[in-house]
C-alpha cells in the first residue's frame, strides 16, 4: 500500500473487497486504516478506498475507526487521509446517497466513484450518475459479464452496448467516466488498444490492476502532439473570430463550429500542462 503512490496513478485506491478473503475483511480494514492514518502517508494521488458491496458500512468504520455517530471517533476520522470511497455493484442513486450519509455522519465528504456492473445497474446508470454525491461513474465489464452469462472476449462486443451506455450516463450528468479493467496486465500492447478505444468511446480514465499497467493508460489518455497542436490552433482562431463577431470559421481548410471547439477544448484539458496555451485557459 505504502508503494502504490510511486505507481504514478491520479487516482491509488485500496481494496477492501474482491482482493480480500471474506475471513479476513477485518484485518484488511485494520491495515487500511494503519496507512491512512499514518502521516507520514501525504502522496500527490488522491486516496481511495473501495468498499465491500455487502457491508460498506462496517468498511467505513473499519477504516475510519470507531461507531457512526461517536463524536471521538469524528474526530479521529478528521486526521485518516480518504479522498475518494467506490463502491461496486451500484444498482440505484440510494446506494451513493447512503455511503454519503454515511461519510457525513463522520464529517466526511469524500468523492464517491459508483462502480456499474450489473445488468440493473447499467440500465439504472443515469440515475446513479446523476445523484449528487456520484462524482464518477466507473464500469466493470467482468462482474457485468458474470452477471448477465455473457462470454468475454478480446473484441468485447458482448460489453460493448453497456460500456458505451456508461460514457453516456456520465457525460449526461456531468461527471467523469472510468473504463473497466483490462485483466491480462501481462499484454502491454492489449492493454494500450483497449485504453485508446476507451477514450474514442469518450471515457475521461480507466482503471489498473497493476503498476505496470499505469504508464500505458495514461499515454492512451495523453492527446498527440498534432492533436494538441490542432486544438490549439482552433481556440487560437475561435479567439479571432469572436473578435470579429463570427460564430463558424476555417482553420486549415477545415470548418470549424461549436462541437469541434468543444473537442478542441477537451483535447488540451487533457494535455500536459507545457503542451497547453500560455494563459493555460481555452
Amino acid at each position: 500500500m505504502r508503494k502504490a503512490p510511486g505507481a504514478g496513478a491520479d487516482v491509488i485506491c485500496f481494496d477492501l473487497e474482491d482482493a480480500v478473503a471474506p475471513a479476513r475483511k477485518d484485518e484488511a480494514r485494520a491495515a487500511v486504516a494503519d496507512v491512512l492514518a499514518d502521516p507520514s502517508f501525504d502522496p500527490d494521488a488522491e486516496v481511495c478506498v473501495r468498499l465491500t458491496a455487502e457491508s460498506p458500512a462496517a468498511d467505513l468504520d473499519g477504516v475510519l475507526g470507531g461507531c457512526a455517530g461517536d463524536r471521538a471517533a469524528a474526530a479521529e476520522t478528521a486526521e485518516v487521509r480518504l479522498d475518494a470511497v467506490m463502491l461496486p455493484k451500484v444498482e440505484s442513486a440510494d446506494r451513493v446517497a447512503a455511503v454519503a450519509d454515511r461519510c457525513a455522519e463522520r464529517g466526511r465528504d469524500p468523492a464517491v466513484f459508483a462502480l456499474v456492473e450489473t445488468a440493473a445497474g447499467v440500465l439504472s446508470a443515469q440515475s446513479i450518475a446523476a445523484a449528487d454525491a456520484t462524482d464518477a461513474l466507473a464500469f466493470g465489464a467482468e462482474d457485468l459479464a458474470a452477471d448477465v452469462g455473457a462470454t468475454r472476449t478480446d473484441e468485447g462486443t458482448e460489453v460493448l452496448y453497456a460500456r458505451e451506455h456508461v460514457v453516456l450516463a456520465a457525460s449526461a450528468a456531468d461527471v467523469d467516466a472510468l473504463d473497466t479493467v483490462y485483466t491480462d496486465f501481462s499484454d502491454d500492447g492489449g492493454l494500450r488498444e483497449d485504453a485508446s478505444f476507451a477514450r474514442r468511446l469518450g471515457y475521461d480514465g480507466k482503471l489498473a490492476i497493476h503498476p505496470a499497467q499505469v504508464g500505458p493508460i495514461t499515454e492512451a489518455f495523453t492527446p498527440d502532439p498534432e492533436d494538441v497542436e490542432w486544438a490549439t490552433a482552433v481556440l487560437d482562431a475561435r479567439d479571432e473570430a469572436e473578435s470579429e463577431g463570427k460564430a463558424v470559421f476555417e482553420v486549415d481548410g477545415e470548418m470549424i463550429d461549436a462541437p469541434l471547439i468543444a473537442q478542441a477544448e477537451r483535447i488540451l484539458d487533457r494535455a500536459p500542462e507545457g503542451d497547453r496555451r500560455p494563459d493555460g485557459g481555452y
